[in-house]
């Protein structure tokens, strides 16, 4: 594996098109994903693949590691075939799962004992951002690991923020990025639910709210896939209960309070008990669809 091949685990609805920039920017990406069909759309895109995540990262000196956990990124660098064994002496491991910080200076104190650099790096802009280069990405890391990510960065996002040299700084501020994300999905859900129960058309309801202050990015966003009734995920409502999870711990062990955010986390679980877990996260607006007997798609549809 040459220098200029990065590997990447984690080929998801944001890893796929990561992986396409890369490939597009004149860097080879060799990737591995538990779903063989992610592998598959890796190929298509000029890719290569791998059998394990220790092969994905042979000899590479740039290692992207984009998966749903924590639990998951410490076995894809540790676990049976991790990459860890294979990489590069000296390589930079660049960490773009949503964990909590103390996840996250846990790995890259490991990865430092082995002689690794670690950038904590999540990001955030959703599919349409991984698709099209401009996702937003919260690094944390030293002078020389950044320096060696620049080139990726810059593949992979329009805006990159340094918010410290250490692990752990990154994943705070998703954290918190992550809580408004939550609450603005659940209430542009609760929102359009109540326009369909009291009798507004709700395709007017999205237009007179996009063109004023009520407006938001996930409003904005959710609501179409709402009213179409199409609930493929881009991201999905089991995201969203992990990570308000990741908010709600925090919050406890700083004895600070989340009333808003934990009423958000609880609508996530209750649609991820209703099997809507691994739908898009706007299918959070079933709980409100079940609860007041009413279909949001269908009222639009109605009223068209």
């Amino acid at each position: 594996m040459t220098v200029d091949t990065i590997g990447f685990i984690g080929l998801g609805v944001m890893g796929i098109g990561m992986s396409k920039n890369l490939i597009d920017a004149g860097l080879a990406v060799c990737g591995y994903d538990v779903n063989a069909s992610a592998m598959e759309k890796l190929v298509g895109v000029g890719g290569s693949t791998a059998a394990s995540p220790a092969a994905a990262a042979q000899d590479a000196s740039l290692l992207i590691v984009c998966v749903f956990s924590a639990d998951q990124a410490e076995s894809a660098l540790y676990g049976e075939d991790g990459a860890a064994s294979t990489l590069a002496n000296g390589a930079t491991v660049v960490m773009c799962t949503t964990m909590a910080p103390e996840h996250a200076r846990a790995i890259a104190a490991r990865l430092a004992a082995d002689g690794f650099l670690f950038i904590d790096a999540p990001i955030t802009g959703g599919k349409r951002g991984a698709d099209e280069g401009t996702l937003t990405v919260i690094a944390s890391g030293s002078d020389a690991a950044m320096a060696a990510a620049d080139g990726t960065f810059k593949a992979i996002g329009s805006r990159v923020y340094r918010v410290g040299d250490a692990p752990g700084a990154g994943s705070s501020v998703k954290m918190i990025n992550q809580l408004l994300v939550g609450v603005h999905v659940a209430a542009a859900a609760e929102a359009v639910a109540l326009a369909a129960r009291a009798g507004a058309d709700p395709k007017t309801v999205f237009e007179v709210i996009t063109h004023g202050a009520g407006n938001s990015v996930a409003f904005e966003t959710r609501v179409p896939n709402i009213l179409a009734g199409d609930y493929t995920p881009r991201g999905a409502v089991d995201i969203f209960t992990k990570d308000l999870g990741i908010v709600t711990d925090a919050a406890r062990s700083l004895n600070f309070p989340l009333p808003i955010a934990s009423a958000a986390l609880q609508q996530f679980l209750a649609a991820a008990a209703a099997g809507h877990g691994r739908s898009d996260d706007s299918a959070v607006v079933k709980v409100y669809e079940q609860l007041a007997g009413i279909d949001v798609a269908a009222s639009a549809s109605k009223d068209e």
